[in-house]
């Protein structure tokens, strides 16, 4: 890019001073901007507040639209936080980017190296390049998979490095990631918003994209599941389920690249071979990218205390059977103690020096410990970028200015204080500032440096290492450094890596070689059916009580007599399956709001984020209404609302998903669910000795009321709510209806037919659907009734016997 003058001074960067001795994203070391941000900055400073405001309020709206947030821990329970995007990019040129990639193919070839050698030969622990005590005291090293060789031949896939630019605008290695490495999923989500606020030809035509980079390592992915006897094994994601911080990420990268995200009791081993349950019974299992801690992998020959591991994973990877990405054991390479070793390393095995060096590191052994801290107790203190191992926990490390802890704090303070010198928090690195857009103490906007690192993401492809253009910048929140991390209140941003001359727009969409394929829909684990199936019920379940609530309440102040037989009874019925009227939103309707909310986190690949986000909404809203609701009309009201905000939800999620297996079993708890439910309204209130009303209440509970009015043209009676409620084949509340529902959902899912007969559950349904085809209003006593319950309830078992173990 041509070197131009710096653009016209701007009030937004009249507070932009790079930190002295500190180098800047935006300013070079001579105070002139960087040609690679020259384009961007002066199309944004023709920009008003407001209109940045704007810009950025657009990038925001889409995270909360997709749903995007990460959790943060506290002595609460887990909590979701709005995704902390800086909108201001940090952009850098293809050419350096080339640069740095360069280096890190050569550090991810050594780190397989390193990890090959430590789990077979062991060369450079008995050559002494590392010692034995910092290998054999790691909680990462797992024995289990000494001599075990890897499905493909290697161990790391898929690899990120946390990086840093020095003062002197030279690059190094604040870390590797080579354990369940997290970061690329949220990459794409800061790209898609930031593409948003500047969605114009000038950047977006500019910036490499990220899908070429995903698509390759899909491919490698599918390679890496193939064997000579499961040809069509698939990949798929291994994740530690909803709780996990990174769960959204896990989600999303799944919904993008199109594989199951499963959890470790979606799988089985038998002989040897990775299986997943699905509704149509096992099915092989190529590859998994971990996104799990290894020793929780197997609690069998890992962390025998594992409840999200599958028993026997690691004699199917040690069978060769099972790929895994990465391998079993990688997080020993992520010591900062190894930083120490790294370059030495690298000599040894390949010749050279490492081309990116990483921060400086030592490690004192157990005889000279003392003394190392005594001679460099003051370099310590300075804030140069040093790190120390600590040979009385061989897995903590501090970085210059990091908090040691427990004895180590204890002891290196003691020694420090014996030589007149105290322990002080420091830098742990002197990192690089990049523009970040804040408001100062006037609250007027403005653009301001701040700390950042930048994680660059590299996946093992069939040619060698590729990596993604561009990654995820952590931004820190003032000057401090320390403060970069977002459960510290730093942020992330967009990573540009920028042409002179527009770039290709690779896409995830494989090239048009001949004819169109439509592509199988893929598998259903049987887990992610259980949960869809009860997310059916829990839905229908709460729909039901809010529509009896809001009766109750209406009733509660027309009447104003709590004594009403009719209220007496709906007290009745509702203390019997939990709810209390302590509160006039019970904490039982918001406890149910949370177990649907459960159902669906576990299945947020499976349906549309705006499906989630309206359950969110729900929930949120119920929380807010409880705390200022009375009983009556002003209960009667907040139930309105809900059933208003639910019914949407099942709207969104119900109606607009693909008719797959997913589908089939979401639907069928929902009418399996309004079935029981219109089941006990009837044995209740159509019984002879009802109260006073009773028809009428379910004949609105199950909101007909128009339907009776249009059909009949009189008063309700025992018979004509019996026909329209359970006899009507048209109405979608009755029986009749569900019962035929529920038998056209069990025909289409696996193996509805068993050698040329219906299954178990097909011919359950198929009597209940003949009966009710054929039943008149006096055939359905209270006691046919009460018995249909129980009938319902076998229904349910021989699906879940069927599909759902």
């Amino acid at each position: 890019m041509a070197d131009r003058p710096n653009p016209p001074a701007s009030p937004l960067l009249a507070g932009y001073a790079p930190v002295k001795g500190v180098a800047d994203e935006l300013f070079d070391a001579t105070g002139r901007m960087r040609p690679v941000w020259r384009r961007f900055v002066e199309r944004f400073l023709r920009l008003s507040p407001e209109e940045i405001e704007a810009r950025f309020e657009r990038a925001d709206l889409y995270l909360r639209d997709a749903g995007v947030f990460y959790r943060q821990y506290s002595n609460d329970p887990l909590t979701e936080r709005s995704w902390p995007l800086s909108h201001i990019p940090v952009i850098l040129h293809e050419a350096e980017w080339r640069g740095i990639c360069e280096g890190l193919t050569q550090r991810a070839d050594l780190l397989e190296q390193v990890m090959a050698d430590l789990y077979g030969p062991a060369d450079l622990v008995t050559q002494g390049h590392l010692p034995a005590e910092l290998i054999a005291g790691s909680r990462q090293f797992l024995r289990p998979m000494v001599g075990v060789k890897p499905k493909g031949g290697h161990y790391l896939h898929f690899l990120a490095f946390e990086i840093g630019r020095s003062p002197d605008g030279s690059w190094f290695v604040l870390g590797d990631r080579t354990q369940a490495t997290s970061g690329a999923g949220f990459a794409l989500e800061n790209r898609m918003a930031t593409g948003r606020a500047f969605p114009e030809r000038f950047p977006r035509a500019y910036i490499h994209r990220h899908a070429g980079f995903f698509g390759a390592f899909l491919q490698a992915s599918e390679r890496l599941a193939e064997d000579r006897e499961h040809l069509r094994a698939t990949p798929a994601i291994l994740t530690p389920g909803p709780s996990n911080e990174a769960y959204y990420e896990h989600t999303y990268i799944a919904r993008y690249l199109g594989i199951p995200l499963l959890e470790g009791e979606d799988i089985v081993v038998e002989d040897g071979r990775a299986k997943v349950r699905t509704i149509s019974g096992p099915q092989p299992l190529g590859a998994l990218w971990r996104r799990i801690d290894a020793g929780f992998a197997d609690p069998i020959e890992l962390d025998e205390t594992s409840q999200i591991g599958t028993p026997g994973l690691m004699e199917a990877i040690r069978q060769g059977h099972l790929g895994m990405a990465n391998a079993l054991g990688s997080g020993i390479l992520e010591m900062r103690a190894m930083l120490a070793f790294l370059p030495r390393i690298c000599e040894v095995l390949t010749g050279k020096p490492l081309t990116l060096p990483n921060i400086a590191t030592w490690w004192c052994g157990a005889a000279d410990a003392r003394a190392y801290v005594n001679a460099n107790a003051k370099r310590m203190m300075i804030g140069s970028a040093y790190a120390v191992n600590l040979p009385f926990d061989l897995n903590a490390t501090t970085a210059l200015g990091g908090q040691f802890r427990g004895s180590a704090r204890e002891s290196v303070t003691k020694w420090l204080e014996e030589e007149g010198r105290s322990l002080v928090g420091q830098e742990a690195v002197t990192l690089s500032t990049t523009p970040a857009w804040s408001r100062n103490a006037a609250g007027e906007a403005q653009i301001t440096p701040r700390p950042m690192t930048v994680r660059v993401f590299a996946a093992r492809t069939e040619t060698g290492w590729r990596f993604l253009h561009g990654g995820y910048a952590r931004i820190g929140r003032s000057e401090d450094p320390t403060a970069l991390a977002m459960q510290r209140g730093g942020s992330v941003a967009d990573v540009w890596i920028v042409a002179d001359h527009p770039v290709s727009q690779e896409s995830l969409a494989p090239e048009k070689t001949g004819r169109f394929l439509r592509s199988d829909p893929g598998i259903l684990p049987a887990r992610a059916a259980d949960n869809l199936y009860w997310l059916g019920r829990y839905i229908e379940r709460t729909e039901d009580a809010i529509r009896l609530l809001r009766a109750y309440h209406l009733r509660l102040a027309a009447t104003g007599n709590s004594a009403d037989p009719r209220l007496k009874l709906m007290r009745s019925y509702l203390a019997s399956v939990g709810y209390t009227f302590e509160k006039a939103i019970p904490d039982t309707l918001l406890g149910r709001f949370e177990m649907a909310q459960g159902c669906a986190a576990k299945v947020r690949d499976r349906f549309s984020t705006d499906g989630w986000n309206a359950l969110g909404d729900l929930l949120s809203t119920a929380r807010r209404l409880q705390k200022t609701a009375k009983p009556g009309d002003d209960a009667a009201r907040a139930m309105s609302v809900f059933l208003r905000k639910i019914t949407g939800f099942s709207g969104l999620v119900h109606e607009n998903m693909y008719r797959f297996s997913a589908w089939h079993f979401l639907s069928f708890g929902r009418a399996l669910e309004r079935a029981d439910a219109t089941t006990t309204l009837l044995e209740l209130y159509a019984a002879p000795d009802s109260p006073e009303g009773g028809l009428d209440l379910a004949v609105e509970v199950c909101d007909s009321v128009i339907t009776h009015q249009r059909r009949f043209r009189v008063e309700t009676s025992r018979d004509t709510v019996l026909d329209l409620l359970a006899l009507d084949g048209d109405n979608p509340r009755a029986l009749a209806f569900l019962m035929t529902r529920m038998c056209d959902l069990a025909r289409r899912m696996p193996y509805a037919m068993d050698h040329g007969r219906p299954n178990a559950l097909m011919r359950a349904l198929m009597q209940l659907e003949t009966e009710f085809s054929c039943a008149e209003p006096d055939d359905l006593t209270p006691e046919r009734l009460r018995h249909l319950r129980h009938e319902l309830g076998q229904v349910s078992d021989l699906l879940t016997t069927a599909y759902l173990r």
